[in-house]
């Protein structure tokens, strides 16, 4: 038997006899998808793990089957269901054979054969076993309809928006963590996800769970909880309000200083009320907005963002969770435990769920990113006589460094700012939506300023614009309007701090460092503006002109950069509006540049400003490495893969093992991307990808595609018929080219339509398509012997 005959005939009938897919609540769930594969470049995507069993019953995942073909050992498959129940966080794992079942109790450790036979639990047997009894443990948090409220929360489904929402497996894990949590009594929860995974969708379904299981602080499912969920700003307050539409209109309430003055009071009549901390304590000095709510109002607060002051001992933001103290309290954050955020930490405690922005990315659920460093030769900075001192007293032996500029007490340099400009405007694709993180609102608005001067690829008066606080609701709406993937205008946003944490545009492809990052707190929320998933959207680039780069050695640093090709681009969900006047930026603006220095650079010296660039390689522990250390580590990894030079031209003369090598060097962290740099490293832009092997394995010095083909055309052609030579020699000139991609099976077809314009009239020509594939393959090994 092979595994599907297997799976069909023995364990399939094994588990309908046991009661799954036929006890009421139970499911089978078949080739359950746990990941997507990281993505690679090029529209490519690493191999997706998948449980070829998940075992559901009462909404609950209770149990991963692996299984192997009858004529394997029935533990072949333990080490990917251990993994796979890892990830799913079931108590439960077996591996079969269709003969044999093998047991994990991942909880407790144990493993052993259960039986000669599959003879697999019953969905209730499971049930009793991941969820004993837990009178002790639980105390009196039980609901009144009889059971705790862990059944309770079980009895609700998650919220699938009719099929069309498929919850990630993290993101399930992370509800189930803070519904126990609740059930368990905690008060102070916190779930640590890395930006762009999607805390806002956990958010909504642990409170669609709450609300239709009608727990409460009471403990008595009598009335629906009321949740207030807390932002810092309202672009993300409109977000979450936007996204919990499925709820009833009347259960949700926008909480708005205009709402508030229009009806004379704060909105009561609703079970889920969204706000921001600066609303909730404007109002009079003596009753703020949130003290016109008892203080056992609410059963249940999310603070979104919640590193950002909502938890911080010195915020006056405190005073708001401090006064609704009898409420459990979930913090929101995409930033593990840091020096500069313990009292985040103090407050809710350790995270009772974590998933990384590393994980994230190998699972394919984020965006991996590119790093390009921008060196110029005036990122310091003397006074020397010749240049103009426009404003302000210069010292003359001072040296001015990334943090003096562009500051409203610092030095400011016109033409060092339009150079930085310039250059990676000239590196990114125009067309390409960007965020330019600068030093103070005046920066950003002189960086917007140059940028609409120096465009190329648009004519539209508002290609860039500014947001940050002073733009108002002016700037809001240029935010909504970025964020809508189906609008191109504007293109580049302009901004100091505003950007930097939680705003969801899912397209953003560049993001360009201005400004030092001094805190690896924001430097990973900047990252996380670029990480969410978009059709077309591979990667994303960092422009960094001053040296973030240098967080990645960090050890708390878990994200790891790509070097991937273009491709082509797929235009950006339309965010939601609100009344509510624009929140201040992180920081209060710098408004005094009375004590700026401004200097005009001595016209010579101005001419003489060049910039130098780097990719940034990241290893398989997500550490930066140069690009020595890069090479040095694949010519580690390439005698696992072939043993000698005779062995790699072999292997590369065939489409089909070309292709499973390169799949193998992918998974080895060295994808098509990661080659290409590394060829452009080697000065090789010419040549084959076959080349860079060679060259790193065997020191074999690369020639172009351009030698290769001339060096074996004769010996290729002389195999062939006239007309079938003919076209080979159309797919050489191809291959020179454009690479050996075009050697690829898959492009046979349209090699055929663009040489004869229709695969029928290539067939007339040159005989069936079985000689055409045969000659189209085969001469490949001539072509690298």
């Amino acid at each position: 038997m092979n595994e599907a005959d297997t799976r069909g005939e023995l364990i399939d009938p094994a588990l309908t006899k046991a009661g799954w897919g036929v006890v009421e609540g139970s499911r089978i769930r078949r080739e359950h998808a746990i990941t997507l594969g990281r993505l690679q470049g090029a529209g490519k995507r690493a191999q997706p793990l998948s449980a070829d069993y998940v075992l559901v019953y009462r909404n609950k995942k209770l149990a991963v089957i692996e299984a192997k073909k009858r004529g394997l050992s029935a533990t072949e498959g333990l080490p990917q269901a251990k993994d796979y129940a890892a990830r799913l966080k079931v108590r439960f794992a077996y591996a079969t054979n269709g003969k044999g079942l093998y047991e994990v109790d991942m909880k407790t450790g144990r493993e052993g054969s259960v039986d000669d036979l599959p003879t697999f639990p019953t969905p209730q047997e499971l049930w009793a076993r991941t969820y004993p009894t837990r009178s002790a443990e639980w105390g009196d948090r039980r609901g009144a309809r009889g059971g705790d409220w862990h059944e309770l929360f079980a009895a609700v489904p998650l919220e699938d928006r009719g099929g069309t929402w498929d919850v990630r497996y993290y993101q399930e894990n992370a509800i189930e963590a803070a519904l126990d949590a609740i059930a368990r009594g905690k008060d102070r929860i916190l779930l640590t996800l890395a930006t762009g995974t999607g805390k806002t969708a956990i958010a909504f379904q642990i409170a669609w769970k709450l609300f239709h299981s009608r727990w409460n602080l009471s403990l008595e499912p009598n009335r629906r909880p009321r949740i207030l969920f807390l932002a810092d700003r309202n672009i993300l307050a409109d977000q979450a309000y936007n996204s919990f539409s499925a709820f009833p209109d009347d259960a949700l309430a926008r909480v708005s200083p205009g709402e508030i003055r229009k009806k004379g009071s704060v909105p009561k009549n609703a079970s889920i009320f969204f706000t921001i901390f600066q609303t909730f304590m404007s109002g009079s000095e003596e009753t703020p907005y949130f003290g016109e709510y008892p203080p056992e109002f609410f059963d249940f607060i999310i603070i979104d963002e919640c590193h950002r002051g909502g938890a911080n001992d010195e915020s006056t933001w405190r005073a708001i969770l401090e006064y609704f103290d009898p409420a459990v309290q979930l913090g929101l954050t995409a930033t593990p435990k840091r020096d500069n955020n313990v009292d985040t930490y103090a407050y809710f405690g350790k995270p009772v769920y974590e998933y990384s922005l590393k994980v994230g990315i190998d699972d394919g659920f984020l965006t991996p990113f590119k790093v390009r460093q921008i060196a110029t030769t005036l990122d310091e900075y003397i006074y020397t006589p010749g240049d103009e001192v426009v404003q302000g007293d210069v010292d003359a032996g001072r040296t001015f460094t990334e943090s003096d500029f562009n500051t409203a007490a610092g030095i400011r340099i016109d033409a060092r700012e339009r150079y930085r400009t310039e250059a990676f405007m000239k590196e990114i694709l125009q067309s390409e939506k960007t965020l330019v993180f600068c030093a103070t609102q005046e920066h950003a608005a002189m960086i917007r300023d140059i940028i609409n001067q120096v465009k190329t690829d648009s004519t539209d008066p508002n290609y860039c614009v500014r947001v940050s606080a002073d733009d108002g609701a002016r700037g809001e709406q240029f935010l909504r309007t970025f964020q809508d993937n189906d609008k191109t205008i504007p293109t580049i946003l302009t901004t100091s701090k505003k950007l930097s944490t939680g705003v969801d545009a899912r397209n953003v492809r560049n993001i360009v460092l201005l400004r030092p990052v001094n805190s690896m707190i924001e430097f990973k929320q900047i990252i996380g503006r670029g990480t969410r998933l978009f059709d077309g959207k591979d990667y994303f680039t960092i422009y960094d002109f001053v040296k973030a780069y240098e967080h990645f050695q960090d050890p708390e640093w878990d994200g790891e950069p790509m070097e991937p090709d273009y491709v082509n681009r797929a235009p950006a969900t339309p965010g939601g509006l609100s009344d509510c006047p624009p929140e201040p930026e992180e920081a209060p603006p710098e408004t005094d540049t009375d004590k700026q220095v401004i200097i005009r650079l001595a016209d010579g010296k101005e001419r003489a400003i060049r910039h130098m660039t780097a990719t940034m390689f990241f290893g398989p522990d997500g550490m930066s490495l140069t690009a020595k250390q890069y090479i040095e580590h694949l010519f580690g990894v390439l005698p696992r893969l072939f043993r000698d030079e005779d062995e790699l031209r072999t292997l590369w003369g065939q489409p089909n093992t070309r292709r499973a090598l390169m799949e193998e060097l992918a998974e080895c962290g060295y994808g098509d991307a990661r080659l290409h740099e590394i060829r452009r490293i080697i000065d090789a832009e010419k040549s084959d990808l076959f080349d860079v092997l060679a060259y790193v394995a065997f020191a074999q010095a690369p020639i172009t595609r351009q030698e290769r083909v001339d060096r074996r055309r004769v010996e290729i052609m002389r195999r062939y018929d006239d007309k079938l030579a003919t076209f080979l020699g159309f797919v050489l000139g191809q291959y020179v080219k454009e690479g050996v991609g075009e050697l690829d099976e898959e492009k046979l077809t349209g090699l055929v339509e663009a040489r004869y314009y229709t695969l029928k009239d290539g067939v007339n020509e040159l005989g069936s398509i079985s000689a055409i594939r045969e000659a189209f393959t085969g001469f490949q090994q001539h072509l690298y012997a």
